[in-house]
């Protein structure tokens, strides 16, 4: 009896190490998996993307950025007009002490040749009370005239700002 199981127990030794064998193969073959991993593991160092993607991308964020962008000019141009006019208004007013101071300068200094001339020439001497009287004239025109002008230059600065308020809401049914 011990022929027949003899043959039974070689066969299950031989498959035993059959088995053990290719668990050695696929120990080896496994053993280094971990590093295989990481080694072909992929990294995206740049993520692709399809252009219709970039483009939709890139429109939402113009029409996110662009009404900010317009409000932000409209109030610089805004600013830069103010500054504009109000650089105008200065110079205008400059000119117009620097025409009064010269005015004064060249009017109180033109009444005393004047009246020098007339002396010289034999003619009637200009009184004090004359001369009095011309000065508090001159002045009064001198007066008069500055109110012109100021009234002048409030008219065109409130010429221009009309414009201006006609001018901006053209420009809300040009967009």
């Amino acid at each position: 009896m011990a022929s027949p199981l003899e043959g039974c127990v070689a066969s299950l030794r031989n498959s035993m190490q059959l088995l053990d064998s290719s668990i050695n193969i696929l120990d080896e073959g496994v053993n280094d998996f971990p590093r295989l991993a990481k080694v072909l593991q992929t990294t995206r160092h740049f993520e692709l993307i399809s252009e219709s993607d970039l483009q939709t991308a890139q429109s939402a964020l113009l029409s996110e950025i662009r009404p900010e962008v317009d409000n932000l000019l409209k109030r610089v141009e805004n600013y830069l007009d103010k500054l504009e006019r109000r650089e105008q208004s200065l110079i205008a007013k400059c000119d117009l002490n620097d025409g009064r101071l010269g005015r004064d300068s060249t009017g109180g200094s033109g009444t005393r040749p004047s009246s020098k001339a007339s002396q010289r020439s034999g003619g009637k001497a200009v009184s004090a009370q004359q001369e009095l009287r011309f000065k508090t004239l001159r002045a009064k025109k001198d007066r008069m005239s500055y109110a012109v002008e100021t009234l002048e230059m409030q008219a065109k600065q409130r010429e221009r700002q009309l414009r201006m308020s006609m001018a901006a809401p053209q420009q809300f049914y040009d967009d």
